[in-house]
């Protein structure tokens, strides 16, 4: 069988990448949620954020998603999950393998494209090899209303490039042990009275139960999820076990559409 390309010159192609791409950051410069870092917990608050009808964007500053579950433990392939955190797998499309009671093991590549894809198809927008530079509040207390991004790429080349600003209803901070947004908030906006103890060493189950308990709103329109709760709260690391990861999404999403629109997920 013989198979033909259709073959289109180079300036349609630019045309069709900048007109597509100008439209989606038309409409996400004011959208309902920002999601900053595409990791476990990310992921998950995107997934069931954009199921109740919210605008979602994720934006993630290296060129892939997934956070740690691609490293897992010392770059093995596979993922641990406990119950009920299996449950968020499950409804994601993973197919996980019993190991024992109440313990799963699946595929770091399946667990992070089937968590991405879900959060797409409900309708949350990637974005990568974007980072959050700054926030946008207002008022006395303040309020977060939105975030400053920039390109990765800038911020590594050290140009001096002025960001840009994305209106939100809600700044969910998911980047993990850095717990970057968070950070700046506490360096920039002192009157939130927000600081970053850093995490302590491994204890997994209990860190798994802390992580949990501290996802919270953490001043107006801010909220923390995943291993960035740890930063904050110095609670223990869990290395790689990742079903407190994706229950903190769960519970995030959960607090964020109770804010915007009353109810849970």
């Amino acid at each position: 069988m013989t198979i033909r390309i259709r073959g289109f010159e180079e300036e349609k192609i630019t045309r069709a990448i900048i007109r597509r791409s100008m439209e989606d950051w038309l409409n996400i410069a004011e959208t309902d949620v920002v999601i900053v870092g595409a990791g476990p917990a990310g992921l998950t608050a995107a997934m069931y954020i954009a199921r109740a009808g919210l605008k979602t964007v994720v934006f993630e500053r290296r060129l892939s998603f997934g956070g740690g579950i691609g490293g897992g433990g010392m770059q093995f392939h596979k993922i641990v999950v406990e119950e009920p955190a299996n449950k968020i797998l499950e409804e994601a499309g993973c197919r996980l393998e019993p190991l024992e009671d109440g313990l799963y093991t699946l595929d770091a590549a399946e667990m992070m494209a089937k968590l991405a894809s879900k959060a797409i198809d409900y309708g949350a927008k990637i974005i990568l090899g974007v980072t959050v530079d700054d926030l946008i509040y207002r008022g006395d207390p303040p309020r977060i209303i939105g975030v400053v991004v920039q390109w990765t790429s800038v911020i590594m080349a050290g140009l001096h490039v002025d960001p840009i600003g994305i209106k939100a209803r809600a700044v969910v901070d998911c980047t993990g042990h850095d717990a970057e947004v968070i950070s700046v908030a506490s360096r920039k906006i002192p009157e939130l009275k927000i600081a970053i103890k850093g995490e302590k060493s491994m204890w997994a189950h209990r860190a798994e139960e802390l992580v949990l308990e501290g996802t919270r709103e953490i001043c107006p329109g801010l909220f923390i999820a995943g291993m960035a709760v740890a930063a904050v709260d110095q609670t223990p690391r869990m290395g790689p076990i990742f079903g407190g990861m994706l229950l903190s999404g769960a519970k995030v999403a959960q607090l964020v559409i109770g804010s915007l629109l009353g109810k849970g997920v």
